[in-house]
């Protein structure tokens, strides 16, 4: 006898038509051709959870710089000063204070600034 597992594959397939819904032509009608476009759609949506990442993080290295550059500074100053400072403020928090809060992210850049001229002034004396 013919064993067809015909109720699980009706369910695969009406998940898959499902998921498809809203793609164009038979993209989201015929089988087919929607478990290719799902597929697609995938490989889609796993690289680009990874490139979103990568462009936020561009974005918020881009505002950072503009508001060190408006404060006197650059974004690799800042950022060095920031780390020698010991201040562990991440991309994105930094991005918004400079957005919303130029007070703090000028203090920000005073510290930075300091922190860097102690580290400038202890590498000369380690050098004397």
């Amino acid at each position: 006898m013919r064993v067809t597992n015909a109720p699980a594959s009706r369910k695969r397939r009406i998940r898959t038509l499902q998921a498809a819904k809203g793609f164009r032509l038979r993209r989201s009608k015929l089988y087919r051709y929607a478990a290719d476009a799902l597929d697609h759609g995938m490989q889609y949506s796993f690289r680009d959870r990874k490139t979103k990442k990568r462009d936020y993080r561009a974005l918020w290295q881009v505002r950072i710089n503009a508001a060190a550059r408006a404060a006197g500074t650059t974004y690799s100053r800042f950022m060095e000063g920031l780390k020698a400072a010991q201040i562990t403020l991440d991309r994105k928090a930094l991005a918004d204070i400079a957005a919303t809060d130029a007070a703090t992210f000028t203090e920000l850049v005073r510290q930075s600034g300091e922190a860097l001229k102690a580290k400038a002034a202890k590498l000369a004396a380690a050098k004397a």
